[in-house]
């Protein structure tokens, strides 16, 4: 598993296998966030599957399944509260990680912690598309000021 680092406790990757549980236990993760839909790709680990491995590791477990552009401003809260409940490090993933790294970003922007510019800067360094997050960013803005 290639897993980016965002913050000291979150880290993002491509979809899960299940020897990936058993790793990310003993690396110290308590949460998996997978926003992976079921059934997006052939062979594609199920989130019950995902579920019961999680749990089998000591490791807890949230679907919040999501995709670029149909994202919502719930989705992106669920995720927020999903890792301020998190008592220790949070993993999440999807098909290639960018998904859940755009998730945290937006995040950050909506709560004022970061920038645009800040944003953009933080994804380029680490390999991380933010034109999709961006441009949801900008039809967020635009229909919350009546355009």
């Amino acid at each position: 598993m290639k897993a980016i680092r965002l913050t000291e406790t979150l880290s993002v990757s491509p979809q899960l296998e299940h020897q990936d549980f058993a790793a990310l236990a003993e690396a110290g993760v308590c949460l998996v966030i997978n926003n992976r839909p079921d059934g997006e790709a052939p062979h594609q680990l199920p989130a019950a599957e995902a579920a019961r491995l999680a749990a089998s590791a000591g490791i807890g477990y949230r679907h919040i399944p999501v995709a670029f552009p149909a994202v919502t401003r719930a989705d992106i809260d669920a995720f927020c509260a999903a890792l301020r409940a998190a008592d220790g490090a949070v993993h999440a993933h999807c098909r290639s990680g960018t998904r859940s790294a755009n998730l945290w970003l937006l995040g950050e922007l909506l709560e004022g912690r970061m920038t645009r510019e800040d944003a953009a800067a933080f994804a380029a360094a680490r390999g991380i598309a933010v034109r999709d997050a961006l441009a949801w960013l900008d039809r967020y803005e635009a229909e919350a000021a009546g355009e």
